[in-house]
């Protein structure tokens, strides 16, 4: 039996987490559960059900979750709110089964000082791949790692194609359902360049060893290629059931976490190279990553603010990551790095983003 804090629970991630946990009561058992608010009666739904410990809407109420006598916490939460809660876990050396890579990006290596040899778990489906692939080989093994990405609602568009691109229609993601944030990243592959950094944060693998094509089906969910030629893949329908499950029980798997490919119906796997022209953002990505520092926050700070404003009908979808760029360019990265620094540069990148918003109108 594991005692499991879920953070984030009324998500895409928690609520999955908790159909886990509700189909193996002997497995898992919910010691802690918290929520940002927005859905207050599905939250409270939660509670009663559940029974936890400990329960509490609010960044507040994450933090001290995350402190709580546990087996695993599953930080589940959307955006750079999720910095203090996975601080939080670590510095209480509780597991930390890690879905909100933006609090890894944001903090880059000053988060990584704080983890133990094994105590963050990936949760993102690419991440979970590449763990799970890794165990048939060593790290001086590795020749790189590959990402795939859907491609999104918007694959083999090109750039002139995106202008007139409504909400709508960069929510209706082809084989994913998430929300609405993560799935208006991967409309942009915002999402995949900030996976680009996590892999590189999580696996200690350079920028240059880690590539990224298109994948439409997404049944790969990521491969890692060895020094003999080998390469190792990930396979699963498109369902999140599996990394979190695994996430919360690693290393150990969940059986019938999820159906697995029917291997008796014919497949076929196609894959793609980028079009960095049309979605610049894994490239722009890649550049924030290597210049380290505060550009990652930068980087994830700015698109949350373009996300939010293209959402509310005041940034075109296609000015999405090149106000990113403006405020990329705009940012100076300081030669010592502290918490401080980081989340002082996020406040700014909001700040400059919303300017820049505000001047496109």
């Amino acid at each position: 039996m594991r005692d499991v804090v879920i953070l984030g629970s009324t998500g895409s991630i928690g609520t999955q987490a908790l159909e886990i946990v509700r189909a193996n009561p002997d497995r898992f058992r919910v010691v802690g559960l918290t929520a940002g608010g927005s859905n207050p009666d599905m939250f409270a739904a939660q509670v009663e059900e559940f029974a936890p410990a400990y329960s509490g809407l609010g960044e507040g109420a994450s933090v001290e979750a995350a402190t709580r006598p546990c087996d695993v916490v599953l930080n589940g939460i959307t955006g750079a709110v999720g910095l203090r809660p996975t601080l939080a876990a670590l510095d209480a050396g509780n597991t930390l089964a890690l879905a909100n890579k933006e609090s890894l990006i944001m903090g880059g290596p000053l988060v990584l000082e704080r983890a133990k040899p094994g105590q963050i778990v990936p949760v993102d489906s690419e991440h979970s791949a590449i763990a799970q692939c890794l165990r048939g080989g060593g790290p001086a093994e590795v020749r790189r790692l590959v990402l795939t990405a859907s491609g999104g609602p918007f694959r083999g568009r090109s750039r002139d194609e995106l202008a007139e691109v409504t909400v709508e229609q960069a929510l209706a993601h082809p084989t994913w359902d998430m929300g609405p944030v993560v799935t208006i990243n991967s409309a942009t592959l915002v999402n995949k360049g900030l996976e680009v950094i996590e892999a590189h944060l999580l696996f200690g693998i350079p920028f240059d060893r880690i590539e990224v094509v298109v994948h439409p089906t997404s049944v790969v969910h990521s491969m890692v290629e060895f020094v003999d030629g080998s390469t190792l893949v990930q396979a699963s329908p498109p369902t999140m059931l599996i990394p979190i499950a695994l996430g919360m029980s690693w290393p150990d798997r969940v059986p019938d976490a999820a159906p697995p490919v029917d291997w008796t119906r014919p497949e076929t796997w196609q894959f793609f190279p980028l079009d960095d022209e049309a979605f610049p953002a894994v490239s722009l990505a890649r550049a924030a990553g290597e210049r380290g520092g505060t550009a990652p926050a930068v980087y994830n700070a700015a698109n949350e603010e373009c996300v939010d404003a293209f959402r509310r009908g005041a940034l075109p979808f296609i000015e999405i990551v090149p106000t990113v760029q403006a405020v990329l360019s705009r940012h100076d990265v300081p030669s010592e790095v502290t918490i401080e620094d980081i989340l002082a540069a996020d406040d700014w990148a909001r700040s400059c983003a919303r300017e820049l918003i505000e001047g496109t109108r």
